[in-house]
């Protein structure tokens, strides 16, 4: 199938870039990490995939990410997680298969759990990072903490590339959207995916989203070499081989 490409207007007049793959359901979302984008190895090596087994797949830009309009220190979870639904209410049908990567985990879970709990059949987590915001305020410096005070902004360091702001905003609301002080409402097959030597995200936070899980079908996976991203080969074998275990039911 040939992909196509667009922009959605979320309603503001900030628009959202997408790329979509036409099939069958239930499709497959994959909802990407913070500060990155669409164009990244995990979403291209799923667009072939269901491009190669005829299976509807959707990707986009959050504002203020990739190729969508917005300022990426405007952005907060709760906006992105709003981008997500927009997306998803405009350019997807029926039930989908999510997939999060890092903050597009929590994105996920808040779609699956809050936003669109009829619309989710399944949800895969990669490095999942729900209520990351808390450890960013833990970790903060004294340094960052007057930055964010005086300036509401703060330039983060990163080792993926130039450093990019953390917003006070960002921080602030990101309370309203944490999920892990309570059991989380969802009964799908949801699976787990962390490499155990991230150094971004503990992989023992995969381990507590499965325990706060209400539904009983939930297996985490834990790649012993595997970094933050799981983007090497066997990281995106292994991605798509969890893919199809949700639509085993679907072969004659």
């Amino acid at each position: 199938m040939t992909e196509e490409s667009g922009r959605l207007d979320r309603g503001d007049g900030v628009d959202l870039a997408w790329r979509r793959v036409p099939g069958r359901g239930p499709g497959v979302v994959f909802l990407g990490g913070f500060n990155s984008d669409m164009t990244g190895s995990k979403a291209e090596a799923l667009a072939s995939h269901c491009a190669a087994t005829g299976r509807a797949f959707l990707r986009f830009d959050y504002s203020g990410h990739g190729a969508s309009g917005g300022r990426f220190v405007d952005g907060t979870i709760g906006r992105w997680a709003a981008d997500a639904a927009c997306a998803l209410d405009a350019l997807a049908e029926g039930k989908q298969i999510l997939i999060g990567s890092s903050m597009g985990g929590w994105i996920a879970l808040l779609l699956a759990a809050r936003l669109r709990p009829d619309r989710v059949a399944g949800l895969i987590g990669i490095a999942a990072a729900p209520d990351f915001t808390r450890r960013m305020r833990a970790a903060l410096t004294d340094e960052a903490r007057a930055a964010l005070a005086r300036d509401g902004v703060w330039l983060r360091p990163s080792q993926y590339g130039d450093p990019y702001p953390i917003a006070r905003a960002l921080i602030e609301e990101g309370e309203a959207q944490c999920l892990l002080d309570a059991s989380i409402p969802l009964d799908v097959p949801v699976r787990l995916l962390h490499g155990q030597q991230d150094p971004d995200v503990p992989w023992a936070l995969s381990l507590t989203i499965a325990e706060r899980l209400a539904g009983a079908d939930v297996q985490v996976v834990l790649v012993k070499d595997g970094d933050h991203r799981l983007s090497r080969p066997q990281d995106l074998a292994l991605l798509t081989r969890t893919l199809e275990t949700f639509f085993a039911e679907d072969r004659p």
